[in-house]
């Protein structure tokens, strides 16, 4: 059966909280070296034409049954024509992102900043936290968890015993490390640049093609199925225009 801890409030006062603050307060750091870090370049203009001609083609399938079939059928023409269609890319003509990164210095440069900034910060925390903190029982969730939470909450103490619902100071620091996204986009703005999440997501998408982008838009371009949602509307605006003019 599991125990009922009773936690001291020191730990809230000398654990909990210094440990929340300095998570908030090397966050907020970490956004101004990155920016300190990030170097200004003009972004390429193929990239930026092609974001725009995916988002272009997205908002032309959302809205597809709300125009003409035959108004539907020559934009989609104009995108995914195989000769000349704007998403339609001649094999051997896609980028290998690998190789662009290797031969740009200044790409190559700046993700190993970036890969620095994120990875130098955590050791040195992880380690404080380790140090110091290892071994408390920092709070306690205010509602039952399964056993499947033990690994995530309980990290660094191995006491079956306790209840799953109690959060070790090891465990807190990750909670804190991967749940401050709404609070950091709260203080530094939607674009900062403290997201580990999305960092450790471009890390494991390293080679991503962007050009692949394009066909995989155009396929779903292709199987989109017309369907008009406003049949006969000009007669049916014509018709009520008539009854309130007479």
């Amino acid at each position: 059966m599991a125990e009922d801890l009773v936690l001291d409030t020191a730990i809230r006062d000398w654990v909990l909280i210094p440990l929340s603050v300095v998570m908030v307060l090397i966050g907020v750091l970490r956004y101004f070296v990155s920016k300190l870090m990030r170097s200004d370049q003009t972004p390429d203009v193929k990239i930026v034409k092609e974001g725009q001609l995916i988002i272009r083609a997205r908002n032309l399938r959302a809205a597809a049954n709300f125009i003409p079939a035959k108004s539907f059928r020559a934009r989609k023409n104009y995108y995914s024509n195989e000769e000349n269609g704007l998403l339609h890319v001649p094999k051997g003509q896609a980028q290998n992102p690998q190789a662009q990164m290797f031969s740009d210095p200044n790409m190559a440069m700046d993700m190993m900043k970036k890969n620095l900034s994120m990875i130098i910060p955590q050791t040195l925390t992880f380690a404080w936290v380790n140090f110091f903190f290892s071994g408390f029982v920092a709070a306690k969730i205010p509602f039952p968890l399964t056993q499947r939470f033990r690994g995530m909450l309980q990290n660094g103490i191995d006491l079956s015993t306790v209840d799953v619902s109690y959060v070790s100071s090891r465990s807190w620091y990750f909670l804190n490390l991967f749940g401050l996204r709404g609070l950091f986009s709260l203080i530094l703005g939607e674009e900062n640049a403290t997201d580990d999440t999305q960092r450790m997501m471009q890390m494991s998408g390293f080679g991503f093609d962007p050009t692949k982008s394009l066909g995989a838009e155009k396929d779903n371009l292709d199987i989109v199925q017309h369907d008009w949602a406003l049949p006969k509307f000009e007669q049916r605006a014509e018709a009520v225009l008539k009854k309130l003019v007479s």
